[in-house]
């Protein structure tokens, strides 16, 4: 058990207070982290996850987890067990309970196929993760243009130098789209101002839970 007076300063642009310098998770880390132990039975379900583009901070303490089997995938991360392009997903349909595919979507080509292929390999009611940055205030409807590829621009227009799109206000609708159900937790508004503080969680972050129909 670590405890700290203070996180550390992390981002291209510097945010105070951000990064733990124990397991190095940052605050959208530390949010997810509470959401699963409150809101799903992941610590303690057998089940089978794909974890794409795998954070440190998570790793070791999922491969720790006796009930979980946990794969990491990923086209270039050395921190992933297998190389994989999320466009094709080398895994049969019906293959996972959970995916993981956080701050991934706005770095991919076509982020319509990765959801498709996201929805195929879970099971039926399997549920993924799939943060996204969050930019406030939020733009009505996501923005995209491929023929932009100056990496200032890129910046300038969604928020980092290896994004290809900005997310909006329809978001979620973009998931339902691909087939998914889509749970919008707003789950830091439950929690307790002093948790907040203790563990410099995000505002405004909501968490989208997709979940693959049963039928």
């Amino acid at each position: 058990m670590h405890s700290f007076r203070k996180f550390l300063p992390y981002g291209r642009i510097s945010r105070s207070n951000a990064l733990c310098p124990n397991c190095l998770s940052l605050e959208r880390h530390r949010l997810l982290w509470l959401f699963l132990n409150d809101k799903t039975d992941f610590f303690t379900a057998n089940a089978k996850m794909l974890h794409v583009a795998p954070e440190l901070c998570y790793i070791k303490r999922f491969e720790s987890l006796p009930k979980l089997e946990y794969l990491t995938a990923d086209l270039e991360s050395p921190l992933a067990k297998i190389k994989m392009d999320i466009h094709n997903i080398p895994f049969p349909e019906n293959s996972f309970d959970i995916v993981f595919c956080n701050h991934v979507l706005e770095h991919v080509r076509d982020d319509k196929k990765v959801m498709s292929e996201i929805l195929r390999v879970l099971k039926p009611g399997g549920w993924a993760i799939l943060q996204v940055p969050i930019f406030l205030p939020l733009i009505p409807t996501t923005f995209e243009d491929p023929t932009i590829i100056n990496p200032q621009k890129r910046a300038e227009l969604f928020g980092q130098d290896d994004h290809v799109r900005m997310y909006g206000k329809d978001y979620a609708d973009r998931i339902r789209n691909a087939g998914f159900e889509v749970i919008e937790e707003n789950f830091i508004d439950g929690l307790e101002p002093d948790l907040i503080k203790k563990y410099v969680l995000p505002q405004g972050e909501i968490i989208h839970r997709a979940i693959k129909p049963s039928q």
